[in-house]
């Protein structure tokens, strides 16, 4: 609304006020946990109650507690995308009208390693090194010395090694790594801090957390004529690194989907409440966009009686680039072969033999669909620029070749659980034709790589890997330009294979180890040429990148008890040149399990007065073995023009499109499409009921 977003204070520890059930207070340092508990306990804080407010829409209500006092009605900002009039006329003007209100419940991340620190001061250089678990050390490091003036940068060492999983909650910097760094240097002892699984789901960062209406129109052919969407987004008590964008431009620059939308309006309304602080969580946005888009059209194609493969497949942008009417211009995509591929894998025409078998054995059998798009490769520096941001999102590399041949690769790319020691070695491997254990990858430490965004958004494909080519494409016209001066050969006429360098269509040649130590000794080199071969690189991306695909489940739900099995599920994605496909599958799989999570089990809910009634787990449920089917998992392939790899990303995907694919299963099987997530057995076991009672008042 033109407002200057209404951010509130947050310190390492609260002085005097806090604002939701695990605001820090109070740090105790001891030798030992034991004694760190202990003294906890001796500790007395003396507490005014205040009136708390945990549901978005009712602290937007007058008289609601106030958060923060700088945040009249607890509005931190009022937001829109795209043209209000010409999508309520869009509206106006359906022959078909869909409204839905769209829950998107709130989530833990729930890694099974926690976040840890250890603080480390030298007084004698006046320098601290944080081991952190952080996706993006440098980001870290940047954040404490810019704003939290804990040293400057070349007095702060950031080292965030094996993390475990992060799920975007380990992007962030916490008020524990603070209160570590400092408590080290007026302890000049080492300082460490672990959570326990309490204190993780506190204050580890949640996410989601929608309540949106939306309405979609659609002409008598079943066209979409307009979509308009209204969100009130919970951030909780304090605005995080990321959740300005997660609501807004991770989130409504994707509603049109896969769909050719002339018309879209989308408003967010943020809002403080007295809980844990909301950020990005895997998929961050997009996951909320695409429930809120694939809910609508699998409503809408019961509504109007179609086919719901045969509705979308109808609204499916065919020619690319396209522009949707809210900024992303989607450069390639193939969504029908996405549908196609879908449809044949999960033997869709068969569903009706496998639903009346269900109902033989007394089980309620649905099946449903979910078309996902997700921007990842983020991000395009000039993109998040023209937002606001103070930094840039591109990535850097440095290939270094060692005199024997080997070769170090410093990476701003986070790994964590994605397999980049694995996939990265295997495009230099792949390209100068060395042995895998030849070449190290190295990520993770401040003092070791330059700088670097870290991984997040499916990024680390699309813009590390491009950043290594990059490199890697200096290193190989270093080395061209060594061997054609060695062997007396043309520039033009010099190749790498093989762990070789040749002169094509001749027997002459120099192993690879052999040019690189030519590289040092530096005896015989062109003129000019400095000695050693290393080689950096900084990528930044033109584009987004656009991984979609077609999710299908299948669930058969028993009537007498609500409870859902997820007895199917069929993933077909497009997520452009695939390098390492075992590793790709893997991620689809967790995401998936993920996905089936938010669909069915997982919700935080708080008590009235702000207490967290979700604070293990014995009351927060997380998806086992036994929730999730075997997957059929496909691939269609339309490369991404943008990067050199042709890599669009695919960390996410699964998180995406499988809750709406899950829910939209419940929902055929039911009767009912008034279903919100988690679909737990009560939740459905009322929905059948509801269903029921106008067939049965009839």
């Amino acid at each position: 609304d033109g407002t200057p977003m209404k951010m509130g204070p947050w310190s390492a520890l609260a002085t005097d006020r806090v604002r939701y059930v695990g605001d820090a207070v109070v740090a105790v340092i001891a030798d030992t946990p034991a004694l760190a508990r202990r003294a906890a306990e001796k500790v007395v804080v003396e507490y005014e109650e205040l009136p708390a407010v945990v549901s978005a829409t009712r602290a937007l209500e007058p008289g609601a507690p106030q958060v923060h006092d700088l945040a009249p009605g607890n509005l931190i900002f009022d937001w829109v995308i795209g043209d209000e009039a010409a999508t309520d006329a869009g509206l106006r003007q359906a022959a078909h009208v869909t409204e839905m209100r769209i829950t998107n419940n709130r989530l833990s991340p729930n890694a099974m390693e926690p976040r840890s620190a250890l603080a480390v001061y030298d007084p004698a250089e006046g320098h601290y090194t944080l081991y952190t678990t952080s996706q993006n050390p440098h980001v870290a490091r940047l954040v404490l010395s810019a704003f939290y003036n804990v040293a400057p940068e070349n007095k702060l060492r950031v080292v965030a090694p094996d993390v475990g999983g992060g799920f975007g909650s380990k992007i962030y910097i916490y008020p524990e790594e603070i209160t570590c760094l400092w408590a080290s240097m007026k302890t000049g002892r080492s300082v460490k801090w672990t959570a326990d699984r309490s204190e993780a789901f506190m204050t580890d960062a949640h996410g989601r957390d929608h309540d949106t209406v939306a309405r979609m129109g659609f002409d008598k052919d079943g066209r979409i004529t307009g979509f308009r969407v209204d969100t009130v987004a919970n951030l909780g008590a304090y605005m995080s690194l990321f959740s300005s964008c997660v609501p807004t431009y991770l989130y409504a620059t994707l509603l049109s989907g896969q769909y050719d939308i002339g018309n879209i309006f989308c408003n967010v309304k943020a809002v403080y409440t007295n809980t844990v602080p909301v950020d990005a969580y895997r998929g961050a946005g997009r996951p909320e966009a695409c429930y809120v888009i694939e809910r609508m059209m699998e409503t809408a194609a019961r509504e109007m009686n179609m086919n719901p493969a045969e509705l979308r497949r109808r609204n499916f942008i065919t020619q690319f680039p396209h522009q949707t009417p809210v900024i992303m211009n989607y450069d390639t995509g193939g969504f029908g072969a996405g549908l196609d591929a879908a449809l044949r894998a999960a033997d869709v025409a068969s569903f009706p033999a496998r639903k009346a078998e269900a109902a033989r054995r007394g089980k309620l059998r649905g099946i449903g669909y979910s078309c996902y798009i997700e921007a990842c490769g983020i991000a395009p520096s000039a993109a998040v620029g023209s937002l606001g941001a103070g930094v840039g999102l591109w990535e850097s590399a440095e290939v270094r070749v060692n005199p024997v041949g080997t070769i170090e690769v410093f990476t701003g790319s986070h790994s964590h659980g994605q397999g980049h020691e694995t996939t990265f070695a295997q495009i230099i491997a792949g390209r100068f034709g060395l042995p895998m254990e030849n070449i190290s990858i190295i990520h993770g430490d401040t003092d070791r790589v330059q700088f670097g965004m870290g991984t997040y958004g499916s990024r680390s494909g699309a813009v590390g890997m491009s950043a290594i080519v990059k490199a890697m494409d200096k290193v190989e016209a270093k080395v061209k330009k060594i061997a054609a001066h060695a062997l007396e050969a043309a520039e033009d006429d010099i190749v790498v294979e093989g762990g070789a360098v040749k002169v094509a269509g001749t027997d002459r040649q120099m192993l690879w180890h052999e040019v690189s130590l030519a590289a040092y000794t530096g005896h015989n080199l062109p003129a000019g040429m400095e000695p050693g071969l290393k080689e950096d690189s900084f990528y930044d991306p033109v584009n987004f990148t656009f991984p979609a695909g077609t999710y299908i489940a299948e669930v058969e739900v028993d009537p007498d008890t609500g409870v859902t099995e997820v007895v199917r599920f069929t993933a077909a994605d497009d997520f452009g040149t695939l390098i390492n496909p075992m590793i790709v599958e893997g991620q689809v799989h967790g995401g998936i399990a993920q996905g089936i999570g938010q669909a069915l089990l997982e919700n935080v809910v708080y008590s009235e007065n702000g207490q967290l009634m979700t604070g293990s787990y014995m009351d927060y449920a997380m998806p086992r073995a036994d929730h999730v089917p075997s997957y059929t998992i496909e691939h269609t392939t339309t490369p991404c023009p943008g990067n050199p790899l042709g890599i669009k990303g695919c960390g996410e995907a699964g998180a995406i499109g499988s809750p709406p694919a899950v829910i939209n299963a419940i929902t055929d099987a039911i009767g009912n499409n008034d279903l919100q997530m988690p679909a737990t057995p009560p939740v459905v076991w009322a929905a059948i009921r509801a269903a029921a009672r106008p067939a049965a008042a009839a």
